[in-house]
């Protein structure tokens, strides 16, 4: 289609100049609008991205490997055992015809090869222990299992090769806010017991906000803003981020959340300057023709904006 052609053309790049680094045993948050590039970018770190997606430059490093460069096989070796991934959507990462048991062995097995039968099984009841699952669990099959414990079965698979990192992409959504809270607490447990890092993709910054220690803000593609909690919720810099937190409906104040009018621009054509001048309200000449860095503002607080 002329469509297709046009793709074939020229690229889109969903993910630009994405900047952060997460330390040991933290907590990072990365937030934005639906279709900002933070599922795109943890896929990257874990390479899991599908032609005709690529990367064409940059480096993912963890304890100094940069996963990009690695062959095929190594990176296989590093995935569950180095970094892991908490999907999206837990029955979309679950095999409907498999038992919960077997999908844990699995994932334990194609690293380590074959062990007894009785040690596989005493592991696969200790992770589901450990994420607060009965034992019997092992027996059901996924769509046996509530929405909560779906996760914390995918969650179960995440860390059971004691990983150094942890990728969880939304792990509450399509949850209900108690659900979301089990699932958010285990997370936190397991990441604590293993001393992992952890880095915690979604939209809602409120939910963020209770969780992480340091956040980064995307847009359309791009890292807008980072710091520490309390320096963003605090002092946010960027409109963009502003305008986030004006938008949580709060119990405390008795007043309407502000949405933010428009939407993210195309990446197909995107405009010449900053990605989110045309919703801005405080946006310049300036912001129109150049596209601005990321720079550190303030000590540990960074933001990609040219009022300041």
């Amino acid at each position: 289609s002329a469509a297709s052609d046009v793709y074939k053309r020229q690229p889109v790049h969903a993910v630009e100049d994405v900047t952060f680094g997460v330390k040991p045993g933290e907590r990072f948050g990365i937030v934005g609008e639906s279709g900002c590039g933070t599922t795109t970018t943890a896929m990257t770190i874990l390479r899991l991205i599908k032609p005709p997606a690529y990367v064409d430059r940059g480096r993912v490093l963890l304890n100094g490997t940069d996963l990009l460069a690695l062959d095929d096989e190594s990176m296989h070796r590093r995935r569950w055992s180095e970094v892991s991934m908490v999907m999206q959507g837990a029955m979309n990462s679950l095999s409907p015809v498999t038992r919960v048991r077997q999908q844990i062995v699995d994932a334990i097995t194609t690293h380590e090869g074959k062990a007894p039968g009785r040690i596989l099984e005493k592991r696969v009841r200790d992770l589901l222990g450990v994420v607060g699952l009965p034992g019997q669990t092992a027996d059901l099959f996924p769509h046996e299992l509530s929405g909560g414990m779906k996760q914390r079965v995918c969650i179960a698979m995440a860390i059971a090769l004691s990983p150094k990192l942890i990728v969880a992409d939304e792990p509450t959504s399509s949850l209900d806010v108690v659900t979301q809270r089990v699932v958010i607490q285990t997370l936190i447990e397991v990441q604590e017991r293993l001393g992992a890092s952890l880095i915690l993709i979604g939209h809602d910054m409120g939910l963020q906000a209770q969780i992480v220690q340091r956040m980064g803000v995307m847009y359309a593609g791009r890292m807008v803003e980072t710091g520490n909690v309390e320096q963003i919720y605090s002092d946010p810099l960027h409109p963009y981020t502003q305008l986030l937190i004006e938008s949580i409906p709060s119990v405390r104040e008795r007043k309407m959340p502000r949405g933010i009018p428009g939407l993210p621009p195309s990446l197909l054509h995107p405009p010449p300057g900053c990605l989110f001048e045309a919703r801005c309200p405080l946006a310049m000449d300036v912001c129109r023709q150049v596209i601005p860095p990321l720079r550190e503002l303030k000590p540990g607080h960074f933001a990609a904006c040219h009022l300041y």
